[in-house]
């Protein structure tokens, strides 16, 4: 499976596995969770990539601003 791929499974289900996230840190966490459970053998520099992408178009969806529980 390609990067964008992976990244796009993260954006897709971000609302249910980070669930009451509100900072970026706390979701780099979390994703980096969801990568070890869903693709444990992804190198270490392929896993960071993800991570900063996922985190970076969740920033830009305003899925940070965003009130815990509820959508803009």
């Amino acid at each position: 499976m390609d990067q964008k791929t992976i990244v796009s499974a993260i954006c897709d289900q971000a609302d249910g596995f980070l669930d009451g996230v509100t900072k970026p840190a706390e979701a780099k966490a979390g994703i980096a969770e969801w990568l070890t459970i869903h693709h444990p053998k992804l190198p270490p520099d392929e896993r960071k990539s993800i991570v900063a992408e996922a985190v970076n178009i969740l920033e830009t969806e305003g899925f940070f601003e965003a009130e815990p529980g509820g959508e803009d």
